[in-house]
């Protein structure tokens, strides 16, 4: 069943008001959550709403949080999220980054003590209004085994980089550090589905399909899935992510990150430090050189790929190229949500009386 992207970001908004968050971060939350299901990815969408709500109920989510600065020096600082929704906090240490950035050129911010906090690309994506170059990283819950390792040790670990170009849109990475992001197996559970042989490994250490293997002992692979095909690259990746989102801002991080709602569990280990982690930075293009030569060489160097001869059948494209065109499609027909989806946010519309009966079509 289809819904058009504003109901449902204006029912996002009035369960995040149900649950004690101001008008202005229920507005900034829902829309957050609501830009990745435009942008295809539904993992990170309005099917986490109730795990929000549930890290709410287990008393690990701080409504009304004082996101503060707690260490800075003119391109840097730490910000404690105070509990918040990542989804709020996230864009607030972005905004600080951004302020550095304009008085010295960039600006690093590490977070701690925030929660899960969406797609990685929203966050990058806003340093594009201002003609600066976006990072974001985020650690999660250890649910990714280590090149050789039976532990769970790291998260999906995502980075996101948003560069600005001319006439041409703008380059947008936004990856996970393993082979897929946890929110895909949660797809294939919904759906009752395998999970191709790459993503996961049992409780064995060995290749599987199964989809609820991370809650049966398994865990899923670093990116490039073993040896062979440089999974220590991955597990590289999501190292270096961990330790700027965990490590360099004094949050948890490793087998300590706290899990998401979504994972099958929701107890916490023993802290090494404070709530999640993020790492964000802002970088100005004219602090390299002029911005117009800048976006410039970008069109040209994005119209050379998009020009390279393709294999049959298929199309070269640039990192954002698959999430626009998604969007697009989405504002205008809708966004499908799978049935176990509907029935969880029913489950919420009844518990806060809120409607939700509005399709697209």
């Amino acid at each position: 069943m289809k819904f058009q992207a504003e109901y449902l970001r204006s029912f996002t908004k009035q369960v995040f008001l149900s649950i004690g968050c101001s008008d202005a971060d229920a507005t900034l939350a829902s829309t957050v959550l609501l830009s990745a299901d435009l942008r295809g990815v539904d993992s990170h969408g309005i099917a986490r709403l109730a795990g929000y709500v549930r890290l709410m109920d287990h008393g690990r989510l701080n409504p009304n949080p004082d996101i503060k600065v707690v260490y800075e020096t003119p391109s840097t600082a730490v910000v404690d999220g105070d509990k918040g929704l990542g989804l709020v906090v996230a864009p607030r240490a972005m905004e600080i980054a951004m302020e550095k950035a304009e008085k010295v050129g960039s600006g690093w911010v590490s977070v701690r003590n925030s929660n899960h906090f969406g797609i990685a690309g929203y966050h990058a994506m806003l340093a594009l209004e201002k003609d600066m170059i976006g990072w974001t990283m985020t650690n999660a819950a250890p649910l990714v085994t280590p090149t050789f390792s039976l532990d769970k040790l790291l998260g999906t670990n995502p980075i996101a980089v948003a560069v600005p170009a001319g006439k041409q849109p703008p380059f947008v990475a936004d990856f996970a550090s393993t082979a897929v992001a946890y929110g895909k197996f949660e797809i294939l559970q919904r759906k009752g589905l395998p999970a191709p042989i790459g993503w996961a490994q049992d409780a064995e250490g060995m290749p599987t399909d199964d989809s609820n293997a991370v809650k049966s002992g398994g865990g899923l692979l670093p990116l490039g899935s073993d040896r062979e095909h440089g999974s220590h690259k991955g597990y590289g990746l999501g190292a270096i992510v961990d330790i700027f989102s965990g490590v360099l801002s004094g949050a948890n991080f490793g087998p300590w990150v706290p899990p998401f709602a979504t994972a099958g569990f929701m107890n916490t280990q023993q802290a090494a430090g404070l709530g999640t982690g993020h790492f964000v930075g802002a970088m100005r293009v004219d602090g390299f050189r002029p911005t117009d030569e800048f976006k410039a060489d970008m069109d040209k160097w994005i119209g050379a790929f998009r020009g390279a001869r393709p294999v049959a059948g298929e199309t070269v494209l640039i990192p954002g190229d698959p999430e626009r065109e998604t969007e697009k499609i989405r504002a205008v027909e809708g966004i499908e949500l799978l049935p176990p989806v509907i029935e969880a946010l029913r489950e919420l519309a009844s518990r806060f009386n809120i409607n939700f009966d509005d399709p697209a079509n």
